[in-house]
């Protein structure tokens, strides 16, 4: 069913900012409303007492930041063995070489193809490339989207220990997938999480467009408006740590930071409608936008982020802490307890044994310290039900997350009490 945005200036002002009726009607207690609140506010002050940096110019080069669309990286529309799933950018990068274009990828080919083409920093690249592997995958491959056809992980499966065949990114709710995407509908409202929904995208072309089209100014708001939505139409709706402050952010956040086109002009990238649609998937115009599966592709005489200012983990936590300041119950974490509206938090503190909590979330890289820490933790568990050598699994998911975490100047994580989660029936083995 197609709804509507709320596209006034509360979701833009800091000072007007107040969270959303939807939100309250569940069963947060008065501690935790007090908790998001107070979040709420120290992020509108800190936001209104910190002062603005000069802006960089960033210096383009039209050679180097070029991405190619011809010879070995023409556009081809899958075939019929090919396999696409939902991430447009995996789509993009099978469909044009970047990556094999069967759609099973390995975890080398993931890395560094993000890298060239989107120009992910190879720390965040590895961490994806790795976790979707071990998540969705056979370790060292996974498919971009649903089960991959029999023998195209190359017979990992037995040597491995896995239980069942890989089952995909198409098939990773809750471990990879999440929630309130931006272009893709719920699981549990409608079943299909992997192929754009029409009318989400026609509201977020609707949104009116930043100073850089289709930036953060846009995402940030149309992030907060899909959240409410969520919430008031999904009884399963689930906002786990990992899923919903680094999985559900980065889709907002990737959609402008790699989609856009670099230029003398716009030397920190543009995104408007007809990029956006190319790496969408969509033709047609407004009111009338038709999608075909796996259709996603690099729009001609596209350039890519400047080559050395590569989107790295710091990066995506800055954004994500940026996306707090306007749109502050993001960051609350819980979910519907099977009906629509009946959103219940839970208090990060007591997640965590008190290592973290609203407060010190917003500290540093707290937020991704968090969120990385969490898989780091709660990926035995999750694991147990896929794999049948976990320990293997835990062994490569470690030794990509350790450096990350080292890197990031982390606290040290004990405790993480997944039975906060027993009372959402969308919470599953979700992290």
């Amino acid at each position: 069913m197609k709804t509507s945005l709320i596209c006034s200036a509360t979701f833009f002002s800091l000072a007007a900012f107040a969270f959303p009726a939807n939100l309250l009607k569940g069963d947060i207690s008065a501690e935790q409303l007090a908790e998001l609140t107070g979040l709420a506010r120290r992020i509108t002050q800190e936001a209104q007492n910190k002062p603005q940096p000069a802006h960089v110019k960033r210096v383009f080069d039209a050679d180097a930041q070029h991405v190619s669309t011809t010879g070995d990286h023409a556009y081809i529309a899958p075939g019929p063995d090919d396999i696409r799933g939902p991430c447009p950018g995996l789509n993009t990068m099978a469909n044009h070489g970047y990556i094999s274009r069967n759609g099973v990828a390995s975890i080398v080919e993931l890395t560094t193809a993000s890298n060239e083409v989107f120009g992910m920093g190879l720390d965040l690249a590895a961490f994806l490339s790795v976790y979707s592997g071990v998540m969705a995958g056979d370790i060292t491959s996974v498919s971009i989207g649903g089960k991959p056809k029999s023998g195209l992980l190359g017979g990992l499966t037995s040597s491995l220990g896995l239980i069942g065949e890989p089952q995909g990114l198409g098939n990773s709710h809750n471990r990879f997938e999440a929630d309130a995407s931006p272009t893709r509908a719920d699981l549990y409202k409608t079943g299909d999480p992997t192929s754009l929904d029409i009318d989400l995208f026609e509201q977020l072309i609707a949104m009116p467009k930043g100073p850089n089209g289709y930036d953060l100014t846009v995402m940030h708001p149309f992030r907060g408006a899909r959240l409410n939505d969520s919430i008031a139409t999904n009884g399963h709706f689930f906002s786990g740590p990992f899923t919903q402050l680094a999985v559900n952010a980065a889709t907002y956040l990737f959609t402008y930071r790699f989609f856009a086109n670099y230029s003398d002009e716009y030397p920190d990238g543009y995104l408007d409608e007809e990029t956006l649609k190319s790496f969408e998937g969509v033709t047609g115009e407004k009111g009338s936008f038709q999608w075909k599966a796996g259709r996603e592709r690099i729009p001609e005489n596209w350039h890519r982020r400047p080559i050395g200012n590569d989107y790295g983990l710091v990066s995506l936590n800055s954004d994500a802490l940026d996306a707090l300041e306007h749109v502050p119950y993001i960051a609350a974490i819980g979910g519907n307890t099977g009906e629509p509206n009946t959103f219940t938090g839970v208090r990060i503190a007591d997640l965590t044994g008190g290592v973290f909590n609203a407060e010190t979330l917003l500290e540093g890289n707290n937020l991704m310290c968090f969120a990385f820490q969490v898989v780091s933790i709660g990926a035995p568990d999750v694991l147990r039900g896929l794999l049948g050598n976990v320990l293997l699994a835990v062994q490569k998911l470690t030794a990509a997350l350790d450096p990350l975490i080292d890197a990031l100047g982390c606290p040290e994580l004990t405790k993480y009490d997944t039975t906060l989660f027993d009372k959402f029936p969308g919470a599953g083995s979700g992290l």
